[in-house]
């Protein structure tokens, strides 16, 4: 496929967070994990597409999520975060075209805040380097964006989707605090916790993370974010931002190789105090803006100097 192949139109369709397939959605069109290619046609010129995948010592499996990116992409950016082994050898022998972005600190959301500074598609899809999601499955994503979503959120929970990873503790805990962003937020995420998304470029800024400030890797010292606890302070943002979501059917796989350092009790404690902290926050910036507004409006306008000459 070309650089620009060409989509053809559907409806317009607003959020579908209860699990159901939408007529009309990316469920009817997309029947099978078929490339990019499927949706040549006639219609409004297809976007360019950014796949960020964060690395860190992913050698074993980059072979296997590389196997399944889809044909047409504009780029594939791997953000390494200081591989030990050889996960930028691999991924250049794999995709000689590939970009390599080195995290300027270290943690999952550091590593993707620098892949979304240095991407420059028209859309950003962010993908894990341990196998667990499914490339093939980025048209669906981009479907739901081009039927009018901001961000097309991935979810395990929806019909269509599953998980072959997911731990009971782990399934009750996300369950729980999707519910508690669900209260808090006014939204109807069924899973907050998962990684798998794609969005317009244009949104970036909504999701505050640094990309700039530089902390020496391995001093253990990490910014706001910069953690596995990156999903939900995106999640939180956007829903905050008012952006529109649809949810997209996805699936989950197991690691392939490797151990992931994901911890249940940790993890959903990082996520937990996010949902909180952000929530206040987002208070606090509301009430100073409020504030603000008002003191604009009491404010008089200045006077007129009798220096400055009026035409009568």
């Amino acid at each position: 496929m070309g650089k620009e192949a060409e989509l053809a139109p559907t409806p317009a369709r607003r959020s579908s967070f209860d699990g159901s397939r939408p007529r009309g959605s990316v469920y009817d069109l997309v029947e099978s994990r078929r490339d990019l290619t499927t949706f040549a046609g006639i219609g409004q010129a297809w976007p360019k597409v950014s796949v960020v995948i964060p690395a860190l010592n992913e050698a074993r499996n980059l072979p296997h999520v590389f196997a399944k990116l889809p044909d047409g992409l504009h780029e594939v950016i791997v953000v390494d975060g200081n591989s030990v082994d050889d996960t930028v050898a691999t991924a250049r022998r794999l995709r000689p075209g590939v970009r390599i972005v080195t995290q300027n600190r270290s943690g999952k959301g550091n590593a993707l805040a620098c892949g979304f500074a240095a991407a420059t598609g028209d859309i950003i899809a962010m993908v894990d380097a341990d196998g667990s999601a499914d490339p093939a499955e980025i048209p669906q994503f981009v479907r739901a964006l081009l039927d009018g979503a901001d961000f097309a959120k991935g979810t395990r929970f929806a019909v269509g989707g599953g998980s072959s990873d997911i731990t009971r503790l782990r399934r009750a805990g996300n369950r729980m605090l999707s519910g508690l962003v669900n209260l808090l937020c006014r939204t109807k995420y069924s899973d907050l916790c998962y990684g798998y998304n794609a969005f317009w470029r244009r949104h970036v800024p909504v999701f505050g993370l640094d990309a700039e400030s530089d902390v020496p890797h391995g001093s253990g010292t990490r910014l706001w974010g910069d953690g596995f606890e990156v999903e939900t302070l995106i999640n939180v943002r956007i829903a905050q931002a008012g952006l529109q979501v649809t949810e997209v059917a996805s699936y989950e796989h197991s690691r392939i190789h490797g151990v992931s350092n994901l911890n249940a009790a940790r993890d959903g404690w990082r996520v937990l105090r996010t949902i909180l902290a952000e929530r206040y926050y987002s208070g606090r910036r509301k009430a100073a803006s409020k504030r603000a507004a008002k003191d604009q409006v009491r404010r008089p306008s200045a006077a007129v100097p009798d220096s400055v000459s009026r035409t009568t």
